[in-house]
């Protein structure tokens, strides 16, 4: 018979399955997915080293917690494969194990290939601070310069460097990386960001002239987000999201 510990151990892990199973449809229905070549990853709790992501090929609306492989953070699936395919995206994996690697506060790490996401990766400016969802993030978003496809393993640290303590980055010419101590929390953390990218290429295109807050109004609505937006705000979002797609 399976000790208590080792029950608990699995239904924990089918927890985790499902809520980030849950969180690859949520993506799909925003249109925030790239064929096969983006990646969501979250942390198997109660591990340091263990991490969930796509099996390569499955797509984000029809991912259910079965296609999600387990893997350490060498690249080493945990897992039996049984019929489903186990291979990973080699890339997703350099850039999902640097953070999950480095960053033990964070659980859920999403990475996108959204056209308004890759076009402020391309502006030289980067994210400019010109409205209210793109104050969220004000001094508080890293940005990594292109280094081409993230197919070696020695750009983690480069990546870990330039994400530095926030949970939010910009790739450059490549797309946006957000994560977050929850699911919940990364989920709402991309929705902020990929708004603000949007808003700013609407502006952009319009070539008009933009109203930028002061520094201190900056500053004081990025805390007012801190303050205010916890992990109880962030669930709350998540259960509605969560009926919309039910």
């Amino acid at each position: 018979m399976r000790s208590e510990t080792e029950s608990g151990n699995r239904s924990v892990e089918a927890n985790a399955r499902l809520e980030l199973a849950t969180l690859y449809r949520m993506l799909a229905h925003f249109r925030m997915s790239d064929l096969i070549d983006t990646h969501i990853s979250s942390r198997v709790p109660g591990t340091s080293d263990h991490f969930l992501i796509n099996a390569y090929g499955v797509l984000f609306h029809e991912m259910s917690p079965d296609k999600l492989v387990k893997i350490d953070s060498s690249g080493q699936v945990l897992q039996e494969s049984g019929k489903q395919s186990m291979r990973i995206n080699r890339a997703g994996f350099v850039i999902h194990s640097a953070v999950h690697n480095a960053r033990h506060d964070l659980s859920c790490v999403i990475h996108t290939h959204t056209p308004d996401g890759i076009a402020v990766a391309c502006e030289k400016s980067g994210l400019l601070p010109i409205s209210q969802h793109a104050l969220k993030f004000y001094k508080r978003i890293g940005y990594h310069d292109y280094e081409g496809i993230a197919l070696d393993l020695d750009e983690r640290s480069r990546l870990v460097a330039n994400l530095g303590g926030h949970q939010a980055m910009i790739l450059r010419n490549h797309g946006l990386l957000v994560a977050g101590r929850t699911v919940a929390e990364a989920f709402l953390n991309l929705m902020y960001l990929e708004r603000a990218c949007q808003i700013q290429m609407k502006l952009t295109a319009r070539q008009s002239d933009m109203i930028f807050p002061t520094a201190e109004v900056c500053e004081r609505t990025a805390r007012q987000y801190e303050e205010a937006e916890g992990l109880e705000h962030a669930d709350l979002v998540w259960q509605s999201m969560r009926r919309l797609l039910n």
